[in-house]
C-alpha cells in the first residue's frame, strides 16, 4: 500500500543538540500509527516539522504527500495539504464561544458577516458526533481542562483533515472523555483519515493503534504491528535497557499509626450547600503506601488538600498526627507537623518555572540555610546537588532552569523539594501524570526507598495499574464518600472500579 505521508531522513538541530537524527517514517491512509518514547525522544519535534511549525529551511530532510515532495514553509501550507495538529498546550479564546473557538479562521458567512445560525448548527453537529455535553454558545472560560482539550480536537476535526496529528491528547481527559475520543478516532480511521498518535500510555496504543513506532534520543529505533509486539519489548526499546520490574515495590515493614483522619468533610468548591468530601475516616501507618482511587470529582485531591491545609474554609473533621491532635490551618502548619505535599499540577503549584533546579529544590527549606539574614548559597548548592544526585535528575547542572527538563525530571525536582524538608508523611497526587514509562519506574523506585526509610505515603492515582501495584492498602472514594477499603490481594482493578462507581 502506498503512503499518504512520508517523512524522509529528517534531521533537526538546536544549538548544541541534535533533536532529530535522520528520522524516516511513513503513514498509510486509514491507519492509526502510534509514536511512543521517553520525554525528550524527539516525538513532538518531529510532529512540529510535519505541522509546518518549522519551515523547510530550518531542518534537513523531505516530506512527501501522496507520492509528491511538499515544501512546508508554514503551518498554513501544512493545513493546505490536509494536515491538522492538536498540541498538548491548548490555545483558546477564553471569552469567545465554543462555536467560535471550533471554527476560528473558518467562520461560515460571506462579505465579512458571520452566519451564526449555521455556525451554531454546524457546531452542534460536531458536538453530537463526539458526544460532548456542552453548548455551542457556551463561553470557553467556564470549561475544564479536559473539555478544552476536546475542543482543540474538535477544531481540528471541523477542518476535515486527511492527516491528523495528536500529541498526548488524553493527558487532560477523564476516562469518559478518553473513551469518547478513542471511539471517534476509530471512526475517523475507518473513514480514511490517517492519524499520527503520540502517547506514553501503552494501554491506549494496544486499544486503537494499528502500528507503533518507538523513538529514542532523536532517532527512530523500531516499527511494529501492534498485535505482534509485547508491552515489555516496547518499554525496553523506549528506555534502551531491560526493565525487570516496572513496579519495584518492596515488601513493606508496616509500623505504628502516624496519621488518623476522622469524619473529614470538605465543602464543594462550586455547589453551595454540598460537600465534595463527606464524612471520610481512615488511618495511615509508618512505612505504608496508602492509595486513594476513584473517578474524577470523587474528592480525592480535595482530601489531600484538606489534610495539608490548602483547603480550610468550611472543612470539618479531626486530624491526629503521630498521636497528637493537629490543628492545620495552612500549609506551613502541615510542614511543621512533618507533612509534605507533591501536588497534581506541578506546573501550576509544584515549581516556579523561571527558577533553576537548585532554587526549586531548596524552595521549601530555605529556613534551614540561613547566614545571618540571607541565604547561605554555598549550603544551598551543596544540599541541592546532593538531592539531585540522590534522585538521579538528568540535567547539565543544578543551575539548569526547570522548564527545560522532561516531565519525569521535573517531578523528581518537586519530590526533592519536599524530601529536603525531611517529611515523615508525604502526600502525592498523581505521582506519574504526564511522565514516560522509564521515568515512571524511577519514581516508583524512589517511593519504595522512602517507605523503606520509614516515610509514610498517601498516593492519589487515576492510573489503575499504578494504584493496584504500588498500594499496600487502597481506599476508594465515590461521590465524596468512602466506598471501599482493600488490602493485599484484595487490591484489584475490578474491586477498585466496583467501589468507584458505587452510589
Amino acid at each position: 500500500m502506498d503512503y499518504i505521508l512520508e517523512m524522509r531522513h529528517v534531521t533537526k538541530r538546536f544549538p548544541g543538540v541534535v533533536a532529530l537524527n535522520d528520522v524516516s517514517i511513513g503513514l498509510h491512509k486509514g491507519e492509526i500509527l502510534a509514536i511512543c518514547g521517553e520525554n525528550g525522544a524527539g516525538k513532538s519535534t518531529l510532529m512540529k516539522v510535519l505541522s509546518g511549525s518549522y519551515a523547510s529551511h530550518e531542518y534537513e530532510g523531505e516530506i512527501w504527500i501522496d507520492g509528491q515532495k511538499a515544501d512546508f514553509t508554514s503551518v498554513a501550507v501544512a493545513e493546505h495539504h490536509g494536515i491538522e495538529m492538536v498540541y498538548q498546550e491548548m490555545n483558546m479564546m477564553l471569552d469567545a464561544s465554543v462555536a467560535e473557538n471550533i471554527f476560528v479562521g473558518h467562520l461560515p458567512g460571506k462579505l465579512g458577516w458571520v452566519d451564526y445560525p449555521r455556525l451554531y448548527a454546524d457546531t452542534q453537529q460536531i458536538l453530537d458526533e463526539i458526544g460532548l455535553p456542552i453548548k455551542p454558545r457556551e463561553k470557553v472560560r467556564g470549561l475544564n481542562s479536559g473539555q478544552l482539550q476536546m475542543l482543540s480536537i474538535m477544531r481540528a476535526i471541523s477542518r476535515k483533515p486527511r492527516i491528523m496529528v495528536l500529541d498526548e491528547p488524553t493527558s487532560a481527559l477523564t476516562d469518559q472523555e478518553t473513551d469518547l475520543l478513542m471511539s471517534h478516532m476509530v471512526r475517523l480511521r475507518d473513514s480514511g483519515v490517517a492519524i499520527l498518535f503520540i502517547t506514553h500510555k501503552l494501554e491506549e496504543i494496544y486499544r486503537i493503534a494499528d502500528r507503533v513506532a518507538v523513538m529514542r534520543d532523536g532517532q527512530m529505533v523500531s516499527l511494529h504491528q501492534v498485535k505482534e509486539v509485547e508491552k515489555r519489548q516496547l518499554v525496553e526499546e523506549m528506555v534502551g535497557r531491560k526493565i525487570e520490574n516496572l513496579y519495584p515495590k518492596n515488601q513493606p515493614q508496616i509500623g505504628e499509626e502516624v496519621l488518623k483522619v476522622e469524619h473529614l468533610s470538605v465543602p464543594h468548591p462550586t455547589v453551595k450547600g454540598r460537600n465534595i468530601v463527606e464524612d471520610v475516616s481512615f488511618s495511615l501507618r509508618k512505612g505504608e503506601i496508602l492509595g486513594i482511587g476513584g473517578l474524577v470529582g470523587a474528592g480525592r485531591s480535595e482530601t489531600l488538600g484538606a489534610i495539608f491545609g490548602q483547603i480550610t474554609g468550611g472543612v470539618k473533621g479531626k486530624l491526629t498526627v503521630f498521636g497528637r491532635e493537629a490543628h492545620i490551618g495552612c500549609p506551613r502548619d502541615a510542614i511543621r507537623a512533618g507533612i509534605g505535599f507533591v501536588t497534581e499540577e506541578r506546573k501550576k503549584s509544584g515549581f516556579v518555572w523561571v527558577l533553576s533546579i537548585r532554587e526549586n529544590i531548596t524552595l521549601a527549606s530555605l529556613s534551614h540555610m540561613p547566614k545571618r539574614y540571607i541565604i547561605d548559597r554555598k549550603a544551598e548548592r551543596v544540599r541541592a546537588q546532593a538531592m539531585s544526585d540522590r534522585l538521579r535528575i538528568k540535567a547539565p547542572s543544578i543551575e539548569t532552569r526547570i522548564v527545560n527538563l522532561s516531565g519525569g525530571n521535573q517531578q523528581k525536582v518537586v519530590l526533592g523539594k519536599w524530601l529536603l524538608e525531611e517529611p515523615r508523611i508525604l502526600l502525592i497526587d498523581e505521582p506519574t501524570k504526564g511522565i514516560d514509562v522509564g521515568a515512571k519506574a524511577e519514581i516508583y523506585t524512589i517511593m519504595s526507598e522512602l517507605t523503606r526509610a520509614g516515610i509514610s505515603i498517601i498516593m492519589v492515582s487515576s492510573d489503575m495499574p499504578e494504584l493496584v501495584s504500588m498500594s499496600d492498602r487502597c481506599l476508594v472514594l465515590s461521590n465524596g464518600r468512602l466506598t471501599g477499603t482493600f488490602e493485599g490481594e484484595q487490591i484489584t482493578q475490578a474491586n477498585v472500579m466496583r467501589a468507584a462507581i458505587a452510589q
